[in-house]
């Protein structure tokens, strides 16, 4: 059995900071978004079916994120062609950072060890961020249920 995720970051601390190519093309950076609350949700492969129905979650709220002010970043180890097929694919409306080298994940605490049909890897846990202008972690959901956590992440926004 696979140890329980404990995440080393608490809300309240400051996020840390991260930059990596996106669907954008270009290099998104924490930076970027200084004075915005933005959603970092992290997820292990693209077009897996619970990785589909959380971004696909997302994509169908975004008008409702939008009305908030609030950005949604998607994260995983997947390259950036592999995001972009995934985008086109499920018409994502939000940048999907490449995090080949899970130094992102690494810095949030999400890479892990996990166990699926009996066989142990590392890999990133489903997690999500809820990040203020600040730049301070405003809220964590250490676990998600992909089809309902974007409404989860309205209601806390």
């Amino acid at each position: 059995m696979a140890k329980t995720l404990e995440l080393k970051l608490k809300e309240g601390d400051v996020a840390p900071a991260f930059s990596a190519l996106s669907t954008s093309g270009k290099t998104v950076s924490s930076t970027d978004f200084e004075g915005k609350s933005f959603v970092l949700y992290f997820y292990p492969k693209d077009d897996t079916p619970g990785c589909t129905k959380e971004a696909c979650a997302f994509r169908d709220s975004m008008a409702d994120f939008a009305a908030k002010n609030l950005l949604v970043l998607g994260v995983s180890p997947d390259t950036v062609k592999a995001h972009e097929k995934f985008t086109t694919k499920f018409s994502l409306p939000f940048p999907l950072l490449a995090d080949e080298g899970h130094t992102i994940a690494e810095a949030y605490g999400v890479w892990g060890e996990k166990v699926f049909m009996g066989r142990r890897y590392m890999g990133v846990n489903r997690v999500t961020f809820l990040i203020d202008g600040e730049g301070r972690i405003k809220k964590i959901w250490p676990k998600v249920s992909p089809e309902e956590h974007a409404k989860e992440v309205l209601a806390a926004a």
